[in-house]
């Protein structure tokens, strides 16, 4: 029987899977193997459906979370599918079964006054011209932390206002530089005088900026503007995307820009979208709000 370790190999080798995703699949399947071991079975590739959701049952009692608890189910679920795709098994245990339902938790975003304030940093200062590009780029075409860190110059075609980014499962995709974007990087890189193979936003030592230091910077950044959000990079895609939706109500086009497989994880901004409608209706309809009693 072919080991969780054989099955991690085949994601990283194979479907090339990010070094982020390959840890959560590696710690969720350790946890079937230790459960499996304390249950005297020494193989969890014969694990059967009513073990599985004793498993899963006693990952729940141990305090897991709906979400966490999905997350280890869903990666039980795709390496049952692999050992059935390679015949080491004649069905996948997992597959009718479901973890708890985790209440839908809608992403924070700022609104369009709140992003223009925040990405109109001082350029006049040090770094004022790399913070101002690093963040209309972000709020302008919607990317990943990881695909900005990673960014080349060779990769922005400022001239037609595009920018070719590598996101999740190596996929590549090309998504727009807004008109304020492309002049903040232009002064940007002006500035620099960097090499097309160079990084956009390089660190130290000329290596791409980490994660961790957009991070800091950009909360560091929203405190100087004032702003009292807890803001993060993750929340500029949020609000790129919801703004987008809003003005255009075109999920698929949104779906594309954001670079996501499945139409169900854009589907998020939907939500956001009716929440911005139902405060116009309740603002706008002279009927909208009951009086008091009614």
């Amino acid at each position: 029987m072919a080991s969780p370790a054989d099955f991690l190999a085949h994601l990283e080798v194979e479907r090339r899977m990010s070094a982020h995703t390959l840890d959560a699949y590696r710690r969720d399947l350790a946890a079937l193997s230790d459960w499996a071991q304390g249950q005297g079975i020494a193989d969890p590739g014969t694990l059967q459906a009513e073990q599985l959701r004793a498993f899963v049952a006693a990952e729940h009692r141990r305090g897991l979370s709906p979400k966490s608890l999905q997350r280890r189910l869903s990666a039980c679920r795709s390496w049952f599918q692999w050992l059935l795709k390679n015949g080491h098994v004649a069905l996948n245990p997992a597959a009718a079964i479901r973890a708890p339902k985790a209440p839908r938790k809608l992403p924070q975003v700022l609104d369009a006054d709140e992003a223009t304030r925040l990405v109109e940093v001082p350029t006049d200062v040090k770094l004022g011209l790399r913070d101002r590009a690093l963040l209309e780029l972000f709020y302008s075409s919607g990317l990943r932390l990881s695909e900005l860190c990673a960014l080349r110059w060779r990769d922005l075609d400022l001239g037609n206002g595009l920018v070719t980014v590598l996101g999740k499962g190596s996929k590549q995709r090309s998504v727009p530089v807004g008109s304020h974007a492309r002049a903040a990087l232009d002064a940007w890189r002006d500035e620099t005088k960097a090499a097309s193979d160079a990084p956009v936003f390089p660190g130290r030592g000329g290596a791409p900026i980490s994660p961790r230091a957009v991070q800091i910077r950009i909360r560091q950044l929203a405190q100087r503007q004032g702003m009292f959000k807890h803001v993060h990079p993750h929340m500029l895609r949020h609000s790129f995307a919801s703004h987008v939706l809003e003005s255009s109500g075109d999920l698929r086009g949104v779906q594309e820009l954001l670079g996501h497989a499945d139409i169900a994880t854009t589907q998020i901004y939907t939500h956001l979208d009716f929440q911005h409608l139902a405060r116009v209706y309740d603002a706008a309809h002279p009927r909208a709000k009951r009086k008091k009693g009614d």
